[in-house]
């Protein structure tokens, strides 16, 4: 790839850059998810289209008014490269002025680029802000103290960058964030989500949130989270809603990444498919795993507008999943968040007491039960039984009952493993195919096609489910008592 780079560059006349990367024992080489930023002379737009063509790679317009284009990659091997062009005109130098970090306003000729030769020396690298410094004392620092209001984004980006790289904020940095802040709400909503997302997606989420809040960034993102602070729960829960939301983003990631060899986490259902079903991406590029923290985020928003103490003094919180789940459909809409993304969310909050519900009072769920919970919930419904867990342990805290966690997440594996059993491979009730069809029911009582039909479905799949009809005979005569009293009751 570094050569293919390098060869389709020098065709070209030369005089791009390799700009920011990193730095270790004064070598610039490639981050771990093999991203370039590559500063052109001229428009990085035709520059892209022509090095996708010859790396076969895609072409992606990140923002023609910025002067940025993105070409994506695969390499041998199956690696993915991100390749990012930034057009420049007049010097280096003064192209490097208008970045954001002094980590990022760094530059090397490409053809002087190898991250396998140890040879690159001092001279070869432009360092006019005394990045390479800052690397050494791993800190972020900005270029100039107007960077923020050249582009509110970066008071993002500067969490995100400390966040990846384990940095600190310069002191000077913090403060010039807390003081434009205020910006934030300049940026689209789309340049929030990508930024929000990315910062949630990294382990330690709920730490990267809490610096979010010192430097008064969360809730100028998300302002509903800010009537949650101090607000007071039952004696069940250890946090006010607040700490709890942060902990349930915590343990949302930490119930997502398998056993780990902890007497708590080892209790988690969890297999090889667990770990491939939260793996797979299902929104803005990012997986199940990170839309479910965002919903732990979400999931007690509605708190403080519900709650209520009744005659007997017990706090209530009635209707707070339901509120809950358009609030956050309002606010992630906002953020640009996709479609299904926010069908997740929405749903899971809508949800999420449904797992604690299903399980009151009982060794076990029934299989009807189980079957009405996959049946509303869909195609969260597996994500939300791990929110409860979550939940759990973020409600709990430092005094998290071991008999009661084991107990919660034993009944999460059971719901689990009688979903798994119901279901055939197309996801269906179990048996070879479904014991009658729309066509047999209304062949056999003479019906008509409509909403009726699939209601009768639905009760058939139902029962079948809790093991009350195994045959089509039997289903039929379920449908037609079904049909008797839909009748009466006209």
């Amino acid at each position: 790839m570094l050569a293919k780079l390098k060869q389709f560059f020098s065709s070209r006349g030369g005089g791009a850059y390799l700009v920011g990367g990193y730095l270790r024992d004064s070598i610039l080489f490639l981050p771990a998810q093999d991203e370039v930023d590559i500063a052109v002379p001229g428009d990085p737009q035709s520059t892209g289209r022509d090095l996708a063509l010859a790396l076969g790679g895609t072409y992606v317009p990140l923002g023609p008014a910025h002067g940025v284009a993105r070409v994506v990659t695969v390499a041998g091997e199956g690696r993915r490269w991100t390749i990012d062009l930034k057009g420049y005109s007049g010097t280096i130098q003064e192209d490097l002025a208008q970045r954001d970090f002094t980590i990022d306003a760094m530059a090397l000729p490409l053809e002087k680029w190898d991250p396998c030769i140890t040879g690159i020396t001092g001279e070869s690298i432009e360092d006019p802000y005394n990045g390479r410094q800052d690397l050494a004392r791993r800190r972020i620092r900005v270029v100039s103290a107007q960077v923020f209001r050249q582009d509110p984004v970066r008071l993002l980006r500067a969490v995100r960058l400390a966040a990846r790289m384990n940095f600190m904020l310069d002191p000077e940095t913090a403060r010039l964030v807390r003081a434009d802040s205020h910006r934030i709400s300049q940026v689209s909503g789309e340049r929030v989500r990508d930024e929000f997302l990315a910062l949630l997606r990294m382990d330690g989420a709920r730490a990267h949130l809490e610096v979010l809040d010192r430097l008064d960034l969360l809730c100028r993102i998300i302002p509903e989270l800010a009537v949650t602070k101090g607000v007071e729960q039952p004696k069940q829960h250890y946090w006010d809603v607040w700490g709890h939301s942060l902990h349930a983003v915590e343990n949302a990631e930490l119930i997502t990444k398998g056993h780990q060899n902890s007497p708590i986490y080892t209790q988690v259902p969890w297999n090889a498919e667990t770990n491939e079903y939260f793996s797979q991406e299902v929104s803005d590029g990012h997986t199940r795993r990170t839309i479910l923290k965002l919903a732990a985020l979400f999931h007690d928003i509605a708190k403080p507008q519900t709650k209520k103490t009744d005659d007997t003094g017990r706090t209530r919180f009635l209707g707070h999943p339901e509120l809950g789940a358009t609030m956050a459909a309002t606010r992630l809409s906002q953020m640009r968040v996709s479609s299904r993304g926010i069908a997740m969310v929405s749903k899971m909050v809508e949800h999420h007491l449904r797992p604690m519900h299903m399980m009151q009072g009982v060794d076990s769920p029934t299989r009807r039960a189980v079957f009405r919970y996959f049946r509303d919930v869909g195609d969260v419904a597996i994500d939300t039984l791990y929110l409860s867990l979550a939940d759990h342990l973020a409600a709990k805290g430092p005094e998290l009952s071991t008999e009661e966690w084991i107990g919660h997440a034993r009944m999460v594996g059971r719901v689990l493993n009688a979903h798994e059993e119901a279901l055939t491979g197309d996801g269906s009730p179990a048996g070879p195919g479904k014991l009658v069809t729309g066509n047999d029911l209304m062949e056999h009582f003479g019906l008509e096609p409509g909403p009726m039909i699939g209601g009768m479905l639905e009760k058939i799949d139902e029962a079948r489910a809790a093991g009350e009809v195994t045959s089509k005979s039997e289903a039929l005569a379920l449908a037609g008592e079904a049909l008797r009293n839909l009748r009466e009751e006209e």
